[in-house]
C-alpha cells in the first residue's frame, strides 16, 4: 500500500493518540503473570501488542477484549504452549517474553517472528539471562527455544542503555529469590519498574541501580495506559513544520525518560506547552499543545538519546525544516531496529532534497528552512520511517510518497485517520 502526503494548508485541532506501546506490552505480560484479574484501559490494539496478547493467552492466561481498548486478563501459572510463540514484528514482545519464561521452571517454548524480527539481535538479552542460569537454545537471532529454569541472581551493567534488556532481567528475576540488580550508567525507560510497583512488586531505584526487592509476587490490578509519546511525535512535528498550524494531544505520557523530543523541539524554538500534568497508574501524563514555529538546528548528544530513541525519525523531519546544521549523536541502536533506521532516514532525506549524512553513529542534517520533497521514499518495511516521511510531505513543496504503509499498524493503526482529522492530506 503506497501513500502520498501533500501540503494543503494549516493543521488544527486535537488528535486522539492511542495508548503507549511499551506500557501495553508490559500490562499484558504482568497481568498474565499476576494472581487474579487485571483490567487494562487504553490498551494499544496494534499488531505488535496483539502479538503479545496472543502469546500470553497461549501460555495459559485468560485474555478478553471487553470493548475497544478495554481488556481483561486473568493471570495463571504459565504452561508450555503447543505451538511456537510468534512475536510477529515486535522486538519488545520477544525480548520481554523470553525474560519472563526464562525464570519459569518447567515451561518451554520456541520464539519466532517475521523476517524483520528474525534479523534483529537477541544476544543482548540472552547473555545476561544466561549468566542467571537460563537455558536458551539458539544464537543471536530468532528462532530461540527457552526452557524455564530456577535462576540465580545477577548484577548487570545496562550499557548501552536498553529498557528491553533491563525489563527481561527484572521479569526473569520474579522467579527467584536471589538478588537481582541492574546498574544504569545512562537511565533507560522505567515503565517496567513503575508497572511492577502497580502490581505489588517491590522495586527500588537508587543512584542508578534498579533492584528487585521482596515480595516479588504480582497481584492483579487496574491499569490505565496514557497516550503514546512516540505516536504523538508525528502529528506534533507536523504542526510545528506546517505554517499556521496548532495541534493538541491529551493525556500523553510525559515520563521524564520519554520527553527528549519535546525538550529538543523547545530548544529549537518550537512553541510547545504542557498542561494538566497528573498521575495515572504510576505514570505522569499531560496535555501537549504545539504551534508552527521557525526552527533553529539542534545539537543532541548521546546521553539524550534513550529519552527519544523512537522519535528520531520525527526529529529528523523537524531538523530538515530548520535553518542550519543539526547534529544528533549516539544513534548506533537505530542500525538494528525494524530496518537500518539511520540509513533509511538519511536516504529518505536526500531523496527529498535535504542534505544529510550518517557519520558513524551520528546524524548530520543540513536544513535550509524549506524542503523540496517530490520523492518516493523506500521505507524498508519500517513503520516509523513511513510515518516520518508522510509527515515531511505535509510541509514539503512537492508531494512525498512512501512505498509501503501497511506496517504502520504495528504501532499506530489509526495514523492516517488521526492525521486527516486535523487537516492532513494523505491519500
Amino acid at each position: 500500500m503506497r501513500l502520498v502526503a501533500r501540503r494543503r494548508g494549516p493543521l488544527g485541532g486535537e488528535v486522539a493518540i492511542p495508548g503507549d506501546k511499551s506500557c501495553s506490552h508490559r500490562a499484558l505480560i504482568l497481568g498474565a503473570m499476576a494472581k487474579g484479574e487485571t483490567r487494562i484501559s487504553g490498551l494499544l490494539e496494534s499488531d505488535d501488542v496483539l502479538a503479545t496478547a496472543r502469546a500470553v493467552a497461549a501460555f495459559g492466561a485468560k485474555v478478553d477484549r471487553l470493548e475497544p481498548n478495554e481488556w481483561r486478563v486473568e493471570g495463571a501459572r504459565w504452561t508450555s504452549p503447543v505451538d511456537p510463540a510468534d512475536c510477529g514484528n515486535s522486538g519488545t514482545a520477544a525480548r520481554l517474553l523470553i525474560g519472563a519464561v526464562a525464570g519459569m521452571e518447567g515451561v518451554s517454548v520456541t520464539f519466532t517472528g517475521d523476517g524483520s524480527l528474525s534479523a534483529r539481535p537477541m544476544r543482548r538479552v540472552i547473555a545476561p539471562l544466561g549468566r542467571m542460569g537460563a537455558w536458551i537454545e539458539g544464537d543471536d537471532r530468532l528462532p530461540l527455544t527457552v526452557h524455564g529454569a530456577r535462576l540465580g541472581g545477577i548484577e548487570h551493567v545496562n550499557d548501552p542503555a536498553s529498557a528491553q534488556v533491563k525489563s527481561a532481567i527484572l521479569l526473569a528475576g520474579l522467579g527467584t529469590g536471589a538478588p537481582v540488580a541492574v546498574i544504569e550508567p545512562v537511565p533507560s525507560r522505567d515503565h517496567s519498574e513503575i508497572m511492577l510497583g502497580q502490581f505489588g512488586c517491590e522495586v527500588s531505584v537508587q543512584e542508578g541501580v534498579v533492584r528487585l526487592g521482596k515480595p516479588r509476587g504480582l497481584i492483579g490490578c487496574n491499569i490505565t495506559i496514557g497516550a503514546d509519546p512516540s505516536s504523538a511525535a508525528f502529528p506534533l512535528v507536523a504542526a510545528v513544520v506546517v505554517p499556521g498550524s496548532e495541534v493538541a494531544a491529551r493525556g500523553v505520557i510525559v515520563n521524564p525518560l520519554r520527553t527528549g523530543l519535546y525538550e529538543t523541539l523547545e530548544a529549537m524554538g518550537a512553541d510547545l506547552s504542557l498542561s494538566q500534568e497528573r498521575l495515572q497508574s504510576g505514570e505522569i501524563i499531560a496535555d501537549v499543545r504545539i504551534r508552527h514555529s521557525l526552527l533553529s538546528p539542534c545539537q543532541v548528544n548521546a546521553s539524550q538519546i534513550p529519552a527519544m530513541i523512537d522519535e528520531i525519525p520525527a526529529l529528523a523531519v523537524a531538523c530538515a525544516f530548520a535553518d542550519g546544521e543539526s547534529l544528533i549523536e549516539g544513534l548506533a541502536e537505530l542500525r538494528v531496529k525494524e530496518s537500518d533506521r539511520l540509513g533509511a532516514v538519511v536516504a529518505g532525506l536526500i531523496a527529498c532534497g535535504v542534505a544529510a549524512v550518517a557519520d558513524g553513529d551520528c546524524l548530520r542534517i543540513f536544513g535550509r528552512g524549506a524542503v523540496r520533497g517530490g520523492a518516493s521514499v523506500v521505507t524498508h518495511g519500517d513503520h516509523r520511517i513511513a510515518m516520518a516521511f508522510l509527515t515531511l510531505g505535509l510541509a514539503a513543496e512537492q508531494p512525498v510518497e512512501v512505498d509501503q504503509a501497511e506496517m504502520i499498524a504495528t504501532s499506530f493503526p489509526g495514523f492516517i485517520e488521526v492525521m486527516r482529522s486535523v487537516g492532513a492530506d494523505i491519500q
